[in-house]
């Protein structure tokens, strides 16, 4: 089990990417309700649900809110929903390992 201490590589890892894909994945939200408003080509939802699972939930959670964006599709909040939870059961088992 990797070292899970602030200061240890692998942690600084997971911020980072938690980071970086919640960026991307927020500007993902934004520029699909953007083209959405002026009917122009979408970001397809296997592609949002992708960028979710790699690193973007915050940042996904973060665009539905902010964009009020995809929160009228219960399939799709279904999907981020499940796909959270994997993080967080990912998260509690790292930690009690």
């Amino acid at each position: 089990m990797p070292n899970l201490d602030a200061s240890s590589p692998f942690v600084r890892f997971l911020v980072g990417a938690y980071a970086i894909g919640s960026v991307i994945t927020f500007v993902a939200f934004g520029v699909d309700k953007w083209r959405a408003a002026r009917k122009g080509r979408r970001v397809p939802e296997r592609t949002l649900h992708l960028l979710t699972f790699a690193f973007g939930f915050p940042g996904a959670l973060l665009g539905m809110l902010a964009f009020r964006h995809k929160t009228r599709k219960p399939a799709f909040i279904v999907v981020t929903a499940l796909l959270v939870a994997v993080h967080v059961a990912l998260a509690g088992f790292a930690l009690a390992s």
